[in-house]
């Protein structure tokens, strides 16, 4: 299997923040960078989706119990901030 080597220059904050996490994990500093490009990359290729397509899934998945809420939606937030909630 061939694997690909690059070098990164970090910025000290950065760096210190690297060994700390590899401390507290107990995992290599490699071990970290691959899981952070890994979640990163993996979060990049959702971003080429539209907003919709993201929470298709959350669509229609709540139930408010207020009937007229998407017409008077101003209204009822401007309510809940006048309470405090």
């Amino acid at each position: 299997m061939v694997q690909d080597q690059i070098t990164v220059r970090l910025p000290a904050d950065l760096g210190l923040a690297l060994r700390r996490a590899s401390r507290q994990l107990r995992r290599k500093n490699s071990d970290i960078v691959r899981m952070a490009l890994q979640a990163f990359l993996e979060r990049g290729e959702q971003h080429g989706q539209r907003a919709s397509e993201r929470v298709a899934a959350l669509v229609g998945s709540l139930a408010s119990g207020v009937p007229d809420l998407a017409e008077r939606h101003r209204e009822y937030v401007i309510e809940s901030l006048k309470h405090g909630r």
